[in-house]
Parts: structure tokens; C-alpha cells; sequence
């Protein structure tokens, strides 16, 4: 929560000593509000003036870590509730479960399979985070077992449920003594038996249960100094999931209560795989930390993985590629040439589609600042102008023979002005991607 000038001032030491550059402490509360200052600046403040200024203007939710070294995966200390506001800082873990940690078959099954599961959309790989243990009435030898081949196969953070929060340390303190698991105790817990799983572990833990059972345990965790929780619903319904998640974020960052202010967990593993699949997509929307989910086939896990991307980019910053000249296969002088914008999905679409025609071809992206072909088009930036401009950046004189450009249909309208700006021959090719195959197999040469 920001602080105002006068909230800092009143825990400064008010001697207007000057040693922080500044005629008085008033002048230095009101640098640092404007965050042109730091505390360190001050001297003379007080170690615990320091540390209660330091809670009072930390994030409303708080940020957690989940694994250990490059692999691992921060969660929260989000700032919004909508993403045109500013963004979403923290993309969602996905976490697919393992059920049964006692069949070793099946483990080293689930390690080959998430191995393969990753797909490149608009340049960029995207799969699943973690794996989640979910066989919460295992015994400690087979979660112990299990967890060991996993992160000796695979090396992601992992998720661990159990009823038992000593299967739970055992694990923790185990094989994965040095890898900072999140322990999910299902069972009926104290709050001390999860300090004491905290402070012994060293590892984030999850919390679960109704609002104020939730708020009323991270109360009591926090006065115990554990700090890195999450918290869950548990299996409930998707309707109640949804609740939970919208609640806690409105009580985090609209009113302030830092109890509630963690990232959420919720399970998305039902029956229904299609259903399931529906609802881990929702749950991404809505502010989830973490998914576990049971969408081991790719076709159900792609939707999940491709919802997340987008939500997860900066709708103020449309993604876009470098503009250049990109050769796809091994072209020659007589390879066709088209020409797109620098938007990502226009220039992946029209990518994607000549690889799939297997004709050797050059695709010139234009600076467009990241907008699509009709944006640009209507924003006065995929022009004539702009389109000879960055063909002669590209140097296409020299690489294309037969000086014939391939320009998208829905702008034919410049069709003309562009042949009369570069002296080429300007074909209008599909409005859609999806044609562009069938183009240069007929169209194009025959033209």
C-alpha cells in the first residue's frame, strides 16, 4: 500500500539533522512517498521505525517463492484486479497431478510424458510448470520414492498433498531437501503442527479451507513469522472456487487485509476431462496462483497453456516480432516474397502457413509498433510508404529475381500505389492466413 509523505514523516526522528541531503525530515518523508528517496537514505531512523515502514508499503499480496534455483517459480504480488489497469506480473503454475505415488509405473510414465508436453505459439514454448503428488493417503516410503524420481527425471517444482503433515516433513527434509516444495496438508491440522511443518521444512505451505477459516490461520501464522503460504479452497465446485478467488483478491488489494493477501491454489481434476480443462481456462482468468489440473493429453492442456499466455502478456504492449527480412526454408532468388506486420499473431499466422505449403519462401515483417495488418492499415502505418521503406532496409533488390510481392487481401486498396512507389509487380494475395498454402501452389505461379 503506498504511503503518503505525512504517514512517513511521523515515524521519522524529526531532527531535521539534514544528513540525508534534505533541509527537513518533512522533505525526505515527501521524496520518499514520491519514490524518489529511499529509507536507507535516513541515518538516523530507527531499526524498528524502519522495519514497520517497510511492512506498511509492501505489496498487498505478498510474493512467493516455489522451488529453488533458475527453475523456480514466483507466485503473486499482484496489483490489479483487471489486466488493463497494468498488467499481471506472476503467470499462473500449471501443475499436473500424479494420483498414485505408490506405482512406479505410472510415475516413470507421467516423467516421459511431460518431457513432450510443450508447444510453440506465436515464436514462444510454453508448458506446464510442476508436478503435483496428489495421493493423499500414500505412505511416506512411496511420496519419498515418487518425489525422488520426479525430481531426478524432470527437476520442476513440485506440489505435495498429503493428510499427514510428517509424510509431508519427511519429503521436504528428504529428497527434496534442497528444492522448496509446496506442502499441501489435506488432513486436520492445528495451526501450531503447521508452524512447526514450516519452520522445520523451510518450505511454502498451503492452506485451505472457507474464507474466514483461511483469514483466521494466516493471521496466526504471520504473528509466527511464516510468511510464505498459500492459500486454497480445496475440491469444491467451480462456481465456489471462482467465488474464492475473486473475494480474496477484492479483500487484498481493495481493502487492505494482508491476511488474504497470498496467492491462491485451486484444483481443477475432475471427471470430466473436457469440463475440467473448461475450468482450469476460468480459474487462470480469475487470479489463480496455481492450477493443479489432470490435462495429461495435449489437446486438453494446450487450451489451459494458450489461455495463460495471453492473459499473461501486457495488454498495453501488443507483442510483436523484430522487423525484418525472414527466410523460411532454403530460398532462392525465385522464392515468393510476402509482406505482413511485426504484430506476433499476423507474422506466426502467415509463418506457420508457409512452412505447412513447404515452398521455400521470404516474409518481410514491418515496424507496425505491434498492430495487425487492418490496424495498421487504418493507423497509417502499413502504407505504401512504410511497406517500400522496409523493403529497401531488407535489401530484397539484391535476393528477390523477379521483383513480385505478395501483399495480405484485406489491403488490396494499395495495391496500385505500392507497384508505383517500388516498381514491382504487387499480387493481393488471401485475407486469411489459412490461404495462403493453396496461393503460392496456384495462384502465385501462375501469375
Amino acid at each position: 500500500m503506498a504511503l503518503t509523505g505525512l504517514d512517513i514523516f511521523k515515524n521519522l526522528p524529526k531532527e531535521n539533522c539534514k544528513e540525508c541531503g534534505l533541509p527537513t525530515c518533512l522533505a525526505f518523508a515527501m521524496k520518499v512517498a514520491s519514490g524518489q528517496a529511499g529509507l536507507d537514505e535516513c541515518p538516523r531512523l530507527s531499526d524498528e521505525a524502519r522495519a514497520g515502514l517497510n511492512e506498511a508499503s509492501a505489496p498487498p499480496q505478498r510474493l512467493v517463492k516455489i522451488g529453488a534455483g533458475p527453475g523456480a517459480i514466483e507466485l503473486g504480488q499482484e496489483t490489479v484486479l483487471f489486466r488493463h489497469d497494468e498488467k499481471f506480473h506472476h503467470p499462473t503454475a500449471i501443475a499436473l497431478e500424479i494420483p498414485k505415488a505408490d506405482d512406479k509405473e505410472a510415475v516413470q510414465k507421467a516423467c516421459d510424458a511431460f518431457k513432450e508436453l510443450q508447444f510453440l505459439r506465436v515464436g514462444e514454448t510454453i508448458r506446464p510448470d510442476m508436478i503435483a503428488l496428489t495421493d493423499e493417503s500414500a505412505s511416506v516410503d512411496a511420496v519419498q520414492s515418487a518425489a525422488e524420481t520426479i525430481h531426478n527425471q524432470l527437476g520442476v517444482p513440485m506440489v505435495i498433498m498429503s493428510e499427514k503433515p510428517e509424510t509431508l516433513l519427511a519429503v521436504a527434509k528428504g529428497p527434496l531437501s534442497d528444492s522448496r516444495p509446496l506442502l499441501f496438508c489435506t488432513g486436520q491440522t492445528t495451526t501450531d503442527d503447521l508452524i512447526d511443518l514450516a519452520k522445520q521444512s523451510g518450505a511454502p505451505l498451503c492452506v485451505s479451507g472457507d474464507i474466514q477459516a483461511v483469514a483466521e490461520r494466516l493471521e496466526a501464522l504471520g504473528k509466527a513469522d511464516v510468511k510464505d503460504v498459500l492459500i486454497s479452497p480445496g475440491r469444491v465446485s467451480t462456481l465456489e472456487a471462482l467465488i474464492f478467488l475473486t473475494q480474496t483478491r477484492r479483500a487484498a488489494l481493495n481493502k487492505k487485509f494482508r491476511p488474504l493477501g497470498c496467492p491462491v491454489l485451486v484444483i481443477a481434476d475432475g471427471d470430466d476431462p473436457v469440463s475440467a480443462a473448461l475450468d482450469a481456462c476460468a480459474f487462470v482468468c480469475k487470479y489463480a496462483g496455481v492450477v493443479l489440473s489432470n490435462a495429461w493429453e495435449g489437446h486438453l492442456l494446450a487450451p489451459i497453456l494458450t489461455t495463460r499466455q495471453n492473459i499473461y502478456t501486457d495488454p498495453q504492449k501488443p507483442v510483436q516480432v523484430e522487423p525484418k527480412l525472414y527466410e523460411i526454408g532454403d530460398v532462392t532468388p525465385q522464392s515468393p516474397l510476402l509482406v505482413t506486420t511485426n504484430f506476433s499473431l499476423s507474422y506466426y499466422s502467415v509463418e506457420s502457413e508457409v512452412e505447412a505449403s513447404r515452398i521455400p519462401s521470404r516474409i518481410i515483417a514491418v515496424d507496425t509498433e505491434g498492430t495487425s495488418v487492418l490496424t495498421g492499415w487504418a493507423a497509417d502505418k502499413f502504407n505504401p510508404e512504410t511497406i517500400a521503406a522496409a523493403m529497401k532496409a531488407c535489401g530484397v533488390d539484391e535476393k528477390v529475381e523477379d521483383r513480385r510481392i505478395v501483399i495480405p487481401g484485406h489491403v488490396a486498396v494499395i495495391a496500385a500505389e505500392l507497384a508505383e512507389e517500388t516498381g514491382w509487380k504487387v499480387l493481393v494475395g488471401p485475407k486469411e492466413a489459412s490461404g495462403i498454402g493453396p496461393y503460392l501452389k496456384s495462384d502465385w505461379k501462375a501469375a
